[in-house]
């Protein structure tokens, strides 16, 4: 064979090389695209389900706020059971304050204590939050 045949099988065997990693590109290329448009479905997909759920949400907010607004008071059975409930709080403070500084017995274990037994001048601690004044409980 001739220098330009020899020549002229090795451009055509790159050209066939070129063309096959040209193929495989292609294909890559072709595989990335049909990726991508199913992800974009998804988020696709995935806005809409979101947008749903805060648009159902924003509407029970709403709900909630004309409740909030139109004032309803709570069952006045509740509003005395939560008053008692802080009175008691308040009235076994005092010996707790004493156990958890270790000057004083459990406050289970001591006699008198609980509701009915003696009551202690409340302390004045200023470290802890204040109590909650009783009043409409807000749902």
């Amino acid at each position: 064979m001739s220098k330009s045949a020899s020549e002229e099988m090795e451009l055509i065997e790159k050209h066939e090389e070129i063309l096959g990693r040209r193929s495989l590109v292609l294909q890559q290329m072709d595989q990335r695209y049909h990726q991508i448009k199913v992800q974009k479905k998804q988020r696709l997909k995935e806005r809409e389900d979101a947008r749903i759920r805060n648009d159902a949400l924003m509407q029970h907010l709403q709900k909630l706020e004309a409740g909030l607004r139109a004032g309803r008071l709570p069952d006045p059975t509740l509003q005395a059971l939560e008053t008692r409930y802080w009175a008691s709080v308040e009235e076994s403070v005092p010996a707790w304050e004493l156990f958890l500084q270790g000057k004083g017995p459990h406050p289970i274990d001591s006699p008198g204590s609980g509701p009915g037994g003696v009551k202690q001048a409340p302390s004045k601690d200023h470290g802890r939050p204040p109590r909650p004044r009783p009043g409409p409980v807000r749902r």
